[in-house]
Order: C-alpha cells, then sequence, then structure tokens
C-alpha cells in the first residue's frame, strides 16, 4: 500500500481508488472453503507488481508542497452554521478541487502542528478548520512568521475546540477581518462580482475566467470588516428574490464588500475566503468554484510545483522520493465513479505531458513507466525532467533513477 501514499486513503491493489472497509470474497480464507476464484489472478498481479518495483514504493519522503488541516475536532465538536453546512464537505470539496487541480498534496492531523511537520510544505489550506484550540492557532500563525502560506475558508479558528463560537477568529491577524457578528444563509440568488483594477487589469486568481464579470456565490458567508487595507478582485452581490419572476433582479448591482481577501506577509501569502467555497463545489461541483481554488492555490503557493501534468482526464497525483529515485503516482480517476469505491469499467486516459522537478542535490539517471514496463524517452533542463505518458489505464508510476550532483 506504499506506493500511493497511504495516508490519503488509497490502495494500489484496489487500482489507486479510495477504499473503505470490504467484505472479503464469498469463501475467504478464514472460512478455508474457496468458492470464489475470480480474485486470485488479480491479486497475485498486484503482489507480484510489488515485488518488482518494491525499491520505488519505499515512500520515504512526499515531495508535495501543500498540505490540507485534517480537524477532529472540528468533525467531532462543530455541527455547522445552519442547515445543510456539514463540515465534512469543506474537506470533501477542498480534495476534490485539488485533485481535478492536479495537486500534489498530504493531510496533516491538527495534533502535529510543529515545525518539523508544516515545514516541508509551502501551503497549508483550513478548509473550514472551524474548530481549533489557542496553542493550534499559535502554531499556524508562527509557521506563517516562518515563510509558510495559508489558505483559510469560511468559519476556521471561529470555534474552540469544544465547538464554543469565539468572539472573533482565533487567526483574525492573519486573514485581516474581523468576525462582524452575523452569518448569513442559505442565501438566494447571490453572486460574486469579478473586478479590475483601475488600470482594467484583472488579479491572476480570476485567470481562465475568460470575459464573465459574474459567477455564482456560495450558500452561506460569514460578515466580516476588514482590518488590513487591500483591494479584493471579488466583491458580492447580495441576494435578490427568486420568485415571483419580475422581481428577479439584483437590487444592487455592485458593492464594496469583499469576499475574498489576499495579503502578503513577508513571504507568506494568506488567503481568507469568507464563504464556503469547498462546501458548494462538492454540492453542485461548478467549474468557477473549482477554477477559483486552483488560482488561490497557486497564488497562494506562490512557487513552482514539484510535478505538472497536463492531458485529458482526471488524474490524482503524488510524488515521493526514495534514497535512490523520484517517484510519480499518477491515478486514472476518469470515472463517474470517481469518489466511490467499486468502479464498473476502466476508462483509460491518452497522453499526459509531464515535468518533474528534481530536488536538490541530485540529477536524474533514468526514467521507466513501471505500468507499462517501458523506458521512455526524457529531456532535462534546469532540473526539470519532461516526458511523456502515453496512456494510463488505472495507475502509472514514473520512476525517475537519481545520483548525487557531482561537485
Amino acid at each position: 500500500m506504499e506506493g500511493l501514499g497511504a495516508e490519503r486513503g488509497r490502495d494500489p491493489a484496489l487500482g489507486g481508488r479510495r477504499h473503505r472497509q470490504w467484505n472479503a470474497p464469498v469463501g475467504h480464507q478464514v472460512f478455508r472453503v474457496l468458492y470464489d476464484r475470480r480474485w486470485l489472478a488479480p491479486v497475485e498481479r498486484v503482489y507480484q507488481w510489488h515485488f518488482d518495483h518494491e525499491r520505488y514504493l519505499r515512500n520515504e519522503a512526499s515531495l508535495a508542497r501543500v498540505a490540507v488541516l485534517y480537524s477532529e475536532q472540528t468533525a467531532t465538536y462543530h455541527t455547522g452554521v445552519g442547515e445543510g453546512d456539514r463540515p465534512d464537505d469543506h474537506v470533501l470539496g477542498m480534495y476534490q478541487a485539488l485533485v481535478e487541480a492536479r495537486v500534489p498534496f498530504e493531510l496533516v492531523h491538527e495534533s502535529r502542528l510543529t515545525a518539523d511537520h508544516l515545514d516541508a510544505y509551502k501551503l497549508l489550506i483550513l478548509a473550514d478548520a472551524a474548530a481549533l484550540t489557542d496553542a493550534q492557532c499559535d502554531a499556524i500563525r508562527a509557521y506563517v512568521s516562518r515563510g509558510g502560506s495559508l489558505l483559510a475558508t469560511f468559519a476556521s479558528s471561529l470555534y474552540t475546540d469544544q465547538g464554543e463560537r469565539r468572539s472573533d477568529f482565533g487567526l483574525a491577524d492573519l486573514f485581516g477581518v474581523s468576525f462582524a457578528g452575523r452569518i448569513d444563509g442559505p442565501m438566494q440568488n447571490s453572486y460574486l462580482s469579478l473586478d479590475a483594477d483601475p488600470a482594467g487589469r484583472r488579479h491572476v486568481i480570476l485567470e481562465g475566467f475568460g470575459d464573465t464579470s459574474r459567477i455564482i456565490n456560495g450558500v452561506f458567508r460569514i460578515d466580516v470588516r476588514p482590518t488590513v487595507a487591500c483591494p479584493s478582485p471579488i466583491t458580492l452581490v447580495p441576494t435578490y428574490p427568486d420568485l415571483p419572476m419580475e422581481d428577479v433582479y439584483p437590487r444592487v448591482p455592485h458593492t464594496e464588500t469583499r469576499e475574498i481577501y489576499l495579503r502578503e506577509i513577508g513571504a507568506s501569502r494568506v488567503a481568507y475566503v469568507p464563504w464556503d467555497i469547498d462546501r458548494t463545489f462538492w454540492e453542485v461541483l461548478s467549474i468557477d468554484h473549482g477554477r477559483l481554488l486552483r488560482n488561490l492555490v497557486s497564488w497562494a503557493t506562490n512557487e513552482a510545483p514539484p510535478v505538472e501534468v497536463e492531458g485529458p482526464g482526471v488524474l490524482d497525483v503524488t510524488i515521493w522520493k526514495q534514497r535512490e529515485s523520484v517517484a510519480v503516482h499518477l491515478v486514472n480517476l476518469t470515472n463517474p465513479m470517481m469518489m466511490k469505491g467499486p468502479v464498473r469499467e476502466i476508462l483509460p486516459v491518452g497522453s499526459q505531458r509531464v515535468r518533474v522537478r528534481m530536488p536538490r542535490g541530485v540529477q536524474p539517471t533514468q526514467v521507466r513507466l513501471l505500468t507499462a514496463g517501458t523506458q521512455p524517452p526524457f529531456n532535462v533542463a534546469d532540473g526539470v525532467v519532461s516526458l511523456t505518458v502515453p496512456s494510463i489505464d488505472v495507475h502509472e508510476v514514473i520512476a525517475i533513477d537519481v545520483s548525487p550532483v557531482s561537485g
């Protein structure tokens, strides 16, 4: 199970898909009577594949630069701000957005917010991590002071670890806002205005939105007061009736109410989203919300990613370092059942153009595709390995042998 990062709930024996507890085939080994033999050959292939490639699957260190905070306190003690606001949905929406954006990421538990666990990552994401202790807020604040960046959504840090609402965000000083005492929602007919600066230029987080000046809002939003001066590229179009039809029009077409807060603090960048962008994305899968999350992650990370993959389909991308190799795992999730366990049919995806940045101090010597069993041609320039993966059925591993840089 090491080949795809067990901490993210993926098992290569199941094609790299998420898995839950499952029942063994009829007549399994405990009963010692084998009625269903269909599972034997696939398991044999998986075990043989792992044996053949074990040295690339030890996963000694993740090279991901993005981490999502996993808050059991929030899941246990925070019930949401209203009917339909389920805390788990925020994390699931962020997870889905990162997978679709092909961003390698890991999960960091709220009990491990120490420098040795956090500083490997450039960006920490709080997907409505509502219930945090003062000490955990201090640890996140210290992480930002050391150069880490932060992306936080909705009610992150507004509650204590026991689910009691604070008078203000525990991380208000980082967000650049204070809680104004009101939570709106469920909202109807609320939109977001995509604004240009006085020179007519749009912020980089609005790349890819074309010529639209408005997108849909979320369902819940937290009313906040800005405490630092900074323009926002996204502002609120307030709710208005959805019936009767003659009343369906915006009463206020444009406001100065910011719906994204962006700050640069030394080497760190902080983005705070006061509405439920991740939860709404999980619910309706709006491509605009997914694009905005991708752009926010890119802006906040503010560095070249460790691996870039361009091509058709939905791929989960992870990257790991071994003592003498780097392994990039590409899991094909192009399937209508991608967020469930079973898959009825494997839908292969076509050619993928891949760029892998080498860790400091090593240089590539050989590249292999472990599932295809081939050695593709590759180029190296400025520490970046470029190659093409012709196709992926379920799971491909780009195994790059490395050696120390001479001198």
